[in-house]
């Protein structure tokens, strides 16, 4: 084995780890090996990363002692079949799709002993702004999880749980940006409501939400005493903070995330 780290698929989001892990000398360009199918994709990533680029998957099993699977859940199992045979105890597979527990590929892989580490990011890893989670199996080492975290941590910030904790993570952030998407036109349409033009109210309400979550980051004071600073009394905030309370929007922010936790769970059990 080299020191080359290799990806099967190579859609948006391993694009993404691909330009974060070379942005922050990971991996030189030249040990990043990425199978993908789709010739004229495999030209497109070769002309802007200069990686190594494969049409199978064999080079990347005989190559790399890291292989992230960058597939979609519903294809995973034949990249997985494909694999048997291949795949050995000295490889760390970390694979990025969302629903599949670890037992999904050790029981597809084999009664042999697999390092696997499952990883819930998010979108906005798109443009190295993830949140993601990883938990491993008892095979995988502290420091090949934190080898792990290292490549997420450079398209975002991520964390170690247990694989207990993956459904609540995909609940709340892999799910997550439709939240604030929703939460977003909701307020441009408001704008539009309100006599804004919509480009004015686009503007607005995204760079309201960006420098609300950059002054929560930088102050690091809680949500509540942030809201208090610009609740001013029988002013326009907390006239419009009592139709929030009184729609239940807590309550219904919370029930949204424990509905896409429940259905995380259900799909990992089929």
């Amino acid at each position: 084995m080299t020191t080359t780290i290799g990806f099967i698929g190579g859609g948006q989001m391993a694009e993404a780890l691909i330009r974060g892990i070379i942005q922050a000398e990971l991996y030189p360009p030249e040990q990043i090996l990425i199978t993908e199918p789709d010739a004229s994709r495999r030209e497109y990533m070769k002309a802007t990363y200069n990686t190594q680029l494969h049409e199978t998957d064999h080079e990347i099993w005989n190559s790399c002692s890291t292989v992230i699977l960058a597939v979609k859940p519903q294809v995973m199992q034949i990249v997985l079949d494909k694999a048997k045979g291949r795949v050995t105890s000295n490889h760390l597979l970390i694979s990025i799709a969302a629903g599949l527990p670890i037992s999904f590929y050790e029981e597809i892989l084999g009664q042999q002993p697999r390092k696997i580490i499952r990883v819930m990011p998010n979108t906005p890893a798109l443009v190295l702004e993830c949140a993601a989670a990883l938990c491993g199996n008892p095979q995988v080492s502290d420091e090949e999880l934190q080898q792990a975290k290292a490549i997420f941590d450079a398209v975002g910030q991520s964390v170690i749980l247990s694989e207990t904790s993956m459904d609540a993570v995909t609940g709340l952030s892999g799910s997550g940006p439709a939240y604030v998407f929703t939460f977003i036109e909701g307020m441009i349409d408001a704008g539009v409501k309100c006599g804004l033009t919509r480009p004015v109210a686009t503007t607005l309400a995204i760079q309201t939400v960006l420098g609300s979550t950059k002054l929560m980051l930088e102050s690091k004071k809680h949500p509540a005493e942030l809201r208090a600073m610009v609740t001013s009394p029988g002013g326009t905030t907390i006239a419009a903070q009592q139709v929030l309370e009184r729609t239940g929007f807590r309550g219904i922010i919370m029930e949204a995330i424990e509905a896409a936790a429940n259905r995380s769970a259900e799909l990992g059990t089929k």
